[in-house]
């Protein structure tokens, strides 16, 4: 949640070359205090059933820049395998994208919510409500 002094953050996934959410994907936050200052890792989390994140850590204060990394060949490699228990002569085509990294600019008292829709070949995200 934020606050007048902090900035919050959200984010969920989904897999648009199945049309549904992507479960299992672990994220992880950093965040920074200007533009030259080191990213402070914040922590992590994994997106539940409906590819939502839900316990993302909390911001510090004066943070002025987020990093969230989404690793998403993982995912891909278990998809990949479950297809192939359905149809053995499936082609392995993994993910072009091992992981995705979004960074974004922020304001204390804002929320800002970052979906990512994301298929093995591409990815797209952009700011929610």
């Amino acid at each position: 949640m934020s606050t007048d002094t902090t900035a919050s953050v959200s984010t969920h996934i989904l897999d648009t070359s199945i049309g549904r959410p992507a479960e299992g994907v672990a994220i992880t936050l950093a965040a920074r205090s200007g533009f030259d200052a080191e990213w402070v890792a914040l922590g992590g989390s994994a997106t539940d059933a409906d590819g939502r994140c839900k316990d993302l850590p909390a911001l510090p204060e004066a943070t002025t820049h987020v990093r969230l990394d989404f690793e998403v060949e993982t995912y891909f490699s278990k998809k990949q395998a479950e297809a192939q228990q359905d149809a053995p002569r499936v082609r392995d085509s993994g993910a072009f994208f091992p992981e995705v990294a979004i960074t974004f600019a922020v304001k204390p008292g804002e929320h800002y919510h970052v979906p990512l829709l994301l298929n093995p070949f591409g990815y797209s995200v952009y700011r929610g409500s």
